[in-house]
């Protein structure tokens, strides 16, 4: 398997950075798309721990936009092969520091496009 093919590195560097706008500006449509819409789809956050799509959706649409600015330390991103990826980073908000980890996996279209989601 070939790790960090650089095309697939720089499309993924590209979505986590998508993700990391959507969610500081609280873009929901944005968020609800990257995430894959699937009931075995889960999101733990520091206050809750969501199972499926369906919940996490209804998270994001009842979240304050308020306060959600953060900056990232030693975010790493790793592909394998062409259509799996891992995303990890630490993160500071209010003066608090966290964890975030994603998967992310491409869906293909029948023209063959792929379409990278959590």
């Amino acid at each position: 398997m070939d790790v960090d093919i650089p095309e697939v590195l720089a499309e993924m560097r590209a979505c986590f950075a998508e993700y990391k706008r959507a969610l500081t500006g609280n873009d929901v449509a944005v968020l609800q798309r990257l995430f894959r819409r699937d009931p075995r789809t889960l999101r733990y956050g520091p206050a809750e721990n969501l199972l499926g799509w369906d919940a996490i959706a209804a998270f994001r649409a009842g979240r304050s936009p308020v306060g959600l600015e953060r900056s990232l330390e030693n975010t790493v991103i790793t592909t394998y092969g062409r259509d799996f990826a891992t995303a990890n980073t630490e993160f500071l908000r209010a003066g608090r520091r966290g964890r975030q980890s994603q998967t992310w996996s491409a869906s293909r279209t029948t023209a063959g496009a792929s379409s990278p989601r959590m």
